[in-house]
């Protein structure tokens, strides 16, 4: 392994002109996209392998990154590869222990032909980020005229009007019947015996999404975000679910098309980027952050309850208030720190969503009652309002809390190392 204080030199520029130099800690050559930030303590590798960073420039903001290496099991992305085109971080450790680590973060990218850079001030670059706004960047170990390279970042495309859901959707339909992997995912719940067969659009799914619908008692069919309306009924699907996924939601048109012939004819959930397409098949429009909500601490509150719950998030766009009411849709939650649409729900259409992530990977847990409650509206035939939405909330936050099982023992019976 290369050590970073004698690895090559490598800058990155921003598209108004701000340049860090750091050191190269993967593979060489010149990355481009969106520079975007992440609050995350840990969860890297799950970042690293979530869809919706694809096309962007991650750069972490807790100063020491890689200490518990990576493993085989935290992967986000049914391709399995690294989607960021470039990470940047403070510090690398220089070591990662933990009994589950296959490698090391900078053998992972390496490996994976990815660009990383460490020893800059990353507490600088977030900084400048959150004043003036989420941009372009360029990323390289070959430019180091600084002039060079901040042309290339301005002469990258915009994020704004940019479909990169093709990039990462499946080409071909296929089954998903994988729980929880692992005793460090989450606890096992009783969904009873009624399974429900579910057509999940993969606009770039996370598997622990996936994962959290099986848990929760339901056959997963998954397929490919281009999936007509048609297609996707000819599956007889007891509910639909349309995933999180990267890009501007507006440029999406064929998967909100298709969303428009299934509303209203089988109960509907969406998560982030499904969250975005379902109002905008309503009629409803989005519009660009300015630097856009990545991390595992946002505060979300529902609406009805008034309760907060910390949430996952990782989206650039978000839903513009005023037009999914006009849609009919009533806003059931809101963030807490800039006060945009967190979830909404349509009681004539059977269907709600949320812009966060319940399935969390990384996060909390807070919020994964909500795929009860999917689970609960194809049951009744009905979206779930806020309030039954906090009563799930209580119910799973109970079953958490009941006695636990014997030392060594999960919940399942099975053995496990403490």
């Amino acid at each position: 392994m290369v050590k970073v204080s004698d690895a090559k030199a490598c800058k990155l520029a921003l598209a108004d002109g701000l340049v860090f130099t750091g050191r190269s800690f993967a593979a060489e050559g010149t990355a481009e996209g969106e520079v975007v930030f992440n609050t995350g303590m840990t969860g890297y590798q799950e970042v690293l392998t979530d869809p919706s960073y694809t096309g962007q420039i991650v750069a972490m903001t807790y100063p020491l990154i890689g200490n518990y290496g990576v493993n085989d099991e935290d992967v986000e992305s049914h391709n399995r590869k690294v989607q960021p085109r470039a990470f940047v971080v403070k510090e690398l450790s220089p070591i990662a222990s933990n009994f589950r680590s296959d490698k090391t973060l900078q053998e992972y990218l390496a490996d994976a032909g990815i660009m990383a850079l460490s020893n800059i001030d990353t507490r600088a670059l977030t900084s400048h980020i959150r004043l003036a706004g989420a941009m372009n960047g360029a990323m390289s170990t070959e430019i180091l005229d600084d002039d060079q390279l901040v042309s290339r970042a301005r002469a990258i495309r915009p994020m704004l009007g940019m479909d990169l859901v093709k990039v990462v959707t499946p080409d071909a339909a296929y089954d998903w019947a994988e729980g929880y992997i692992s005793q460090f995912a989450q606890a096992p719940r009783d969904h009873g015996k009624k399974i429900y067969d579910v057509v999940a659009i993969d606009c770039g799914a996370k598997m622990n999404i996936m994962r959290n619908l099986v848990a929760c008692g339901c056959n997963v069919r998954v397929v490919p975000a281009t999936a007509g309306a048609e297609e996707i009924l000819e599956c007889k699907p007891q509910g639909v679910f349309v995933s999180n996924g990267p890009g501007d939601p507006a440029a999406v048109t064929y998967t909100a098309e298709a969303m428009e012939g299934i509303v209203g004819r089988v109960p509907v959930f969406g998560i982030c980027l499904g969250h975005q397409i379902l109002a905008c098949a309503l009629g409803a429009k989005t519009y660009k952050l300015k630097f856009g909500h990545h991390g595992c601490n946002h505060p979300v509150r529902n609406e009805a309850t008034g309760k907060v719950e910390i949430t996952s998030q990782n989206h650039g766009f978000a839903v513009e208030a005023e037009s999914i009411k006009d849609a009919g849709a009533q806003v059931t939650h809101v963030n807490l720190n800039d006060m945009t649409v967190e979830g909404f729900s349509h009681s004539d259409k059977c269907l709600f969503s949320v812009q966060y992530h319940p399935e969390a990977s990384p996060g909390p847990h807070d919020a994964t009652y909500l795929f009860d409650c999917f689970r609960d509206m194809m049951a009744g035939g009905s979206a779930p309002t806020a309030e039954q939405m906090h009563a799930a909330q209580e119910k799973l936050a109970k079953a958490r809390w009941s006695p636990a099982p014997p030392h060594g023992l999960d919940q399942s019976g099975a053995s496990f190392r403490r």
